[in-house]
């Protein structure tokens, strides 16, 4: 039996759903990573099915957490150091689950190295460069705008320039310096959702 495309983004819907109600501080994360990834991939001149697969992942980067326990996961202050390295599991985790249906292998890959970063000092394998999926590159920027620009329970959120000033720091360290330019050049567009009034509680 083939699903309709209607019933698989359903699917996916449901699938971060159930994250969103596992971890209280993350709600409303995964959908606009996903969000912004689908923006700025269309920036980046990625189309049809490739974009699909980039807009999809941004919603299921986080689906790993599901398996950190709700001990780490939602502790309201920093993590510790064997805290920290549970938490780490968590795009392996992620790699794990989605791996299982054969149609979400695409996916999977780009889940799994969503926190690599360019210079080679990411995990879980420690790729660089065009080593990692263009995918987990896009996402890893996208992911980290939405932390800078929500609140957690021990740091308040960024202002919008020092949080563009922070992906510029990090170009050719933790990110793509073509996919900074790109971000950059379209600020405004990708991160036009966040209204600062708005506050949004989440963990990386």
């Amino acid at each position: 039996m083939l699903f309709s495309s209607e019933v698989y983004h359903d699917i996916i819907e449901s699938m971060v759903a159930a994250l969103d109600a596992k971890d209280i501080y993350t709600a409303g994360h995964s959908t606009r990573v996903g969000n912004m990834a689908n923006k700025l991939g269309i920036y980046l001149g990625i189309q049809s099915e490739e974009l699909e697969i980039l807009h999809i992942a941004g919603h299921l980067h986080d689906i790993g957490k599901i398996g950190v326990p709700d001990s780490v996961l939602n502790k309201r202050g920093k993590l510790d150091l064997q805290e920290w390295e549970i938490m780490k599991k968590h795009p392996e985790i992620g790699y794990k689950i989605l791996s299982k249906v054969k149609s979400l292998d695409n996916i999977s890959k780009i889940v799994l190295h969503h926190h690599e970063r360019w210079d080679g000092r990411g995990y879980p394998n420690g790729l660089c460069k065009k080593e990692i999926p263009l995918g987990s590159r896009i996402i890893a920027i996208c992911d980290s705008i939405d932390a800078m620009k929500s609140n957690r329970p021990y740091r308040k959120l960024i202002s919008d320039e020092e949080c563009k000033n922070e992906i510029i720091k990090n170009k050719g360290i933790m990110y793509d310096p073509e996919i900074v330019n790109c971000t950059i050049e379209n600020w405004g567009e990708i991160t036009q959702e966040y209204d600062p009034n708005n506050e949004f509680y989440i963990v990386i």
